[in-house]
């Protein structure tokens, strides 16, 4: 699914976050700096109503300049317009053709900040689905996928009734794969 995905980028105003995955472990560091946290950057393009569209969540090695810069060479369509809470490693949207529109968050609450409704809203959504489906996940080994699924599902939502076919022409035209990649959590690069 995370493969398909991957043909969309997002277009016109498109609202960015950073998360964290996981929890602690027991006796481990808390907060961002958990062993068993993950770091992924989010995403969602809005249409002319400000309602979203497409969604893109992806697993970054950390929440750096160079890391966000990849992410959004990949995930943004040149001269989109992002919007973003300030953290600096955001900046990078510029570098690869987007409009970076940051916005001051200075200890509001989510309530009060309309401009970051839909990407709260997705992160949220994500989140609890996540806590609910899958009890025990090892983030690190497979959050790429799960994100990709996510993704997939969202993106397809207005096509309900056609998603069983989607996923069975997705299944059917998938390239074959050994054995050790198909056990393997994540596809070797």
């Amino acid at each position: 699914m995370s493969e398909r995905d991957e043909a969309y980028v997002l277009r016109g105003k498109v609202q960015l976050d950073d998360a964290d995955l996981g929890g602690e472990h027991n006796r481990g560091k808390p907060g961002r700096g958990s062993e068993n946290k993950v770091p992924i950057v989010a995403a969602v393009s809005l249409d002319e109503a400000r309602h979203p569209i497409h969604v893109k969540v992806a697993k970054v090695e950390t929440f750096s300049f160079a890391a966000i810069a990849d992410w959004a060479q990949d995930a943004l369509a040149r001269g989109c317009e992002v919007i973003s809470d300030r953290p600096a490693c955001f900046r990078a949207v510029a570098e690869v053709g987007c409009i970076h529109q940051p916005v001051i968050v200075n200890g509001r609450h989510r309530k009060d900040l309309p401009d970051f409704r839909w990407i709260n809203t997705m992160i949220s959504n994500l989140k609890t689905s996540f806590s609910v489906t899958f009890h025990s996940l090892r983030f690190e080994k497979y959050a790429a996928r799960y994100l990709g699924a996510f993704c997939y599902r969202f993106d397809r939502r207005f096509h309900l009734e056609e998603m069983t076919g989607i996923i069975l022409r997705a299944t059917c035209n998938c390239n074959a794969r050994p054995e050790r990649i198909l056990r393997g959590a994540e596809l070797a690069t």
